[in-house]
């Protein structure tokens, strides 16, 4: 009983460490203005592409480990997606990042490279890509994503 007892306090630990999809997302209201809409969905390197279904190869080339995704309102105007894609290592989120198009972006200061856009920012910190992306724009919508962006960058580990 003492060893199932241990075992389940141990499973349990396990699951809040740093590096977890959930410890990644701000909770509702935790960046003023934003809101989860959504549960958190998180899809292992193998079942990417349930996710992103076409792109996925790329990812799987690249390094990713696994994706994990949540819906957000900002100020119920905006509805926004979060994806974060844990990568083997730095080197993994850099390439997918370098991938990615530039057109009509701006870098910006945040995590280890970023990119802001009228509707998206897209950032790397360490082994992870983060992706914002809002599906209206508004004159507020590039500052919402900006802080949601560095709401993220906070939780993630280097």
């Amino acid at each position: 009983m003492l060893m199932l007892g241990l075992a389940m306090l141990l499973d349990s630990s396990c699951k809040r460490q740093p590096g977890t999809g959930q410890s990644f997302f701000p909770a509702s209201n935790e960046v003023a203005g934003w809101a989860k809409t959504g549960d958190i969905r998180t899809f292992e390197a193998a079942d990417l592409w349930k996710y992103i279904d076409g792109e996925a190869e790329r990812y799987l080339k690249a390094g990713v480990q696994r994706a994990s995704t949540v819906d957000y309102k900002f100020r119920n105007k905006v509805d926004a997606v979060v994806d974060i894609y844990t990568m083997k290592n730095v080197e993994s989120a850099e390439k997918i990042f370098n991938s990615e198009p530039a057109v009509d972006v701006k870098p910006i200061p945040l995590g280890d490279s970023a990119r802001l856009s009228s509707q998206s920012l897209v950032f790397r910190k360490g082994a992870s890509l983060v992706r914002i992306i809002a599906y209206e724009e508004s004159a507020e919508t590039q500052q919402a994503l900006l802080q949601l962006g560095q709401g993220i960058e906070l939780r993630l580990v280097r």
